[in-house]
C-alpha cells in the first residue's frame, strides 16, 4: 500500500540493553507492555531513568503465576554524593 500505513511501527522497542549507561530523563522502553518500571524508572508506556546510572533487568514471578521483566537504573557513583 502507498502512503504507508501497512508497515508497523519501528519506534516501539527497547532502546537501552542491559549494562549501558543512561542519563536522567533518557528513554529506556518505549510501547511495549512486557516491560515494567522498577528502582530508579518512571513511566507507563514510555518508560524513563529517573537518575543517571547502569540500566539491569530482573524477572519476577506474580500471584497469577504470569513472569515480568523490570527495567532497573542502578545510580552511578557521582548520584551516590
Amino acid at each position: 500500500m502507498t502512503g504507508g500505513f501497512s508497515t508497523p511501527k519501528k519506534d516501539k522497542a527497547n532502546k537501552v540493553s542491559e549494562g549501558k549507561s543512561v542519563k536522567t530523563g533518557q528513554i529506556l522502553v518505549r510501547g511495549v507492555d512486557s516491560y515494567k518500571a522498577g528502582i530508579n524508572v518512571k513511566g507507563l508506556g514510555t518508560l524513563f531513568a529517573s537518575c543517571s546510572g547502569k540500566v539491569y533487568f530482573t524477572k519476577k514471578k506474580t500471584s497469577h503465576g504470569k513472569v515480568r521483566t523490570f527495567v532497573n537504573v542502578k545510580p552511578s557513583e557521582k548520584n551516590a554524593e
